[in-house]
């Protein structure tokens, strides 16, 4: 899991150097990252309902997940009860809309 070092910098699981690019793909290569981040694109989404829109991953791994996108600053839980993208967050899943306009493409 990426973590703060007292410098400021996110270190990498396995690496001396913590490299930025490194530490997000680290985070973002674990199981159900990206698609909690792709589910929380449009709405804020309680943890019941993000958990149903994983196609019922388990409980435990998407609170792990969930723990760690909000370390990373990319989700966070709102007042209403359910978790959001940041903006940090919505800038991120921007940067996938490309990837996702390829992706439909090259499926046809």
């Amino acid at each position: 899991m990426a973590r703060q070092a007292a410098s400021g910098e996110r270190r990498v699981r396995g690496s001396r150097t913590g490299r930025p690019i490194m530490a997000l793909l680290d985070l973002l290569g674990r199981r159900w990252s990206l698609r909690i981040l792709w589910e929380l694109r449009e709405d804020p989404l309680t943890s019941r309902a993000l958990r149903t829109a994983c196609d019922e991953a388990s409980p435990t791994v998407l609170q792990a997940r969930l723990t760690e996108l909000r370390e990373a600053g990319f989700v966070e839980l709102g007042d209403s009860g359910g978790y959001g993208l940041t903006a940090l967050g919505r800038e991120l899943c921007e940067t996938f809309m490309p990837l996702h306009r390829f992706a439909e493409r090259w499926k046809r």
